[in-house]
């Protein structure tokens, strides 16, 4: 048994930490903080999380709740993660950022997405980058994962087999994606409340959006990047455009690189139709596939996820069984929730 904290647990991803948690078999939740929240019942306010937790209340964070836990997750916003981590890391088996703080390689690189000065770069080479699917071994045993970003987890899995295989050219990839309105985080804003999201589309983050980072690293491309939001609630569609460098290149090739990388994978699923968020709704699978264009010397990529499932806590969720020695599909749904 996994005893299991979540540092941050009042926010979306942290809701669905502890719904994912409730049925895991190996996985106990031992405590959950929420400084906003604190003092308040979990099941006041998530009521679908009643059944699981009935007693359990948002805590205050404080160094004491980390005696006899073995993994802890943070569900903080970036900037939060990197106060915290020096004092967990080796009170801890692992520690799961769910954050930006430990994502990218370098301080430098972080100040230059985030605009800020990183308090802990020192740390920065000890977390593991947690896309299983991407690089697997470095997350077995590891003391500490960065969980991917939602966008970067999508976009990655709809083109890095076609980079890997030298099927497209590492200049010019265009990724547009949309995202429901959880990705941008439970308080409301003015663009995420009803009146201003319903009923339409807008684009934001142009051109310096800080998941582009992300994806540039895991393809090692550079990538356009522009995200949507979109009126529902969670999911994320990846678009994906690059340009082929191979002759004769035919939908079927893409489509076999993709195969070919994701045969043995569980959670994701290359389908020869078009992906869709409601088929990930709830799950930890992404579903992707490709196109080739030869009217326009164009290769197609797409990839649906769940922002808050593979996006985020179900990542986070399979990083922990990885890096705890658990089977690593424990815990997580493959099939989405229909209707």
């Amino acid at each position: 048994m996994v005893d299991v904290g979540i540092i941050g647990a009042s926010g979306y991803t942290g809701a669905e930490l502890l719904r994912l948690l409730a049925g895991h078999p190996e996985a106990h939740v031992r405590f959950a903080t929420g400084d906003t929240q604190a003092g308040t019942p979990v099941r006041d306010l998530y009521p679908g999380l009643a059944a699981a937790y009935p007693d359990l209340v948002f805590l205050p964070w404080e160094p004491t709740l980390l005696d006899g836990v073995d993994a802890v997750f943070l569900g903080l916003p970036h900037g939060a993660s990197q106060g915290l981590v020096p004092e967990l890391l080796g009170r801890v088996d692992v520690v799961l950022d769910l954050g930006a703080d430990f994502r990218l390689p370098d301080a430098a690189t972080y100040e230059r997405w985030y605009g800020g000065t990183h308090s802990a770069p020192e740390l920065l080479g000890r977390f593991a980058y947690g896309l299983p699917e991407l690089a697997r071994e470095p997350l077995r045993g590891a003391g500490a994962v960065a969980v991917p970003g939602c966008y970067p987890t999508a976009a990655t899995l709809a083109l890095w087999p076609l980079v890997r295989d030298g099927l497209v050219a590492r200049e010019g990839v265009i990724v547009d994606a949309v995202s429901g309105l959880s990705g941008a985080g439970r308080p409301p804003k003015p663009t995420t409340t009803f009146c201003a999201a319903d009923s339409d589309v807008t684009a934001y983050g142009l051109l310096d959006h800080r998941h582009t980072s992300e994806m540039e690293l895991n393809l090692g491309a550079s990538v356009l990047f522009t995200p949507h939001l979109v009126p529902m609630s969670r999911g994320i569609l990846a678009t994906c455009y690059a340009r082929p460098t191979v002759e004769g290149l035919s939908t079927e090739r893409v489509l076999d690189a993709l195969r070919d990388a994701y045969r043995d994978e569980p959670f994701v699923v290359v389908t020869d139709g078009s992906p869709s968020t409601k088929a990930t709704l709830g799950s930890n699978t992404a579903h992707v596939t490709a196109r080739y264009d030869a009217r326009t010397g164009t290769v197609l990529a797409i990839a649906a996820i769940d922002n808050l499932g593979k996006g985020a806590s179900g990542a986070a969720v399979q990083c922990m069984n990885l890096a705890t020695g658990l089977p690593e599909t424990a815990g997580l749904p493959l099939v989405g929730t229909t209707p």
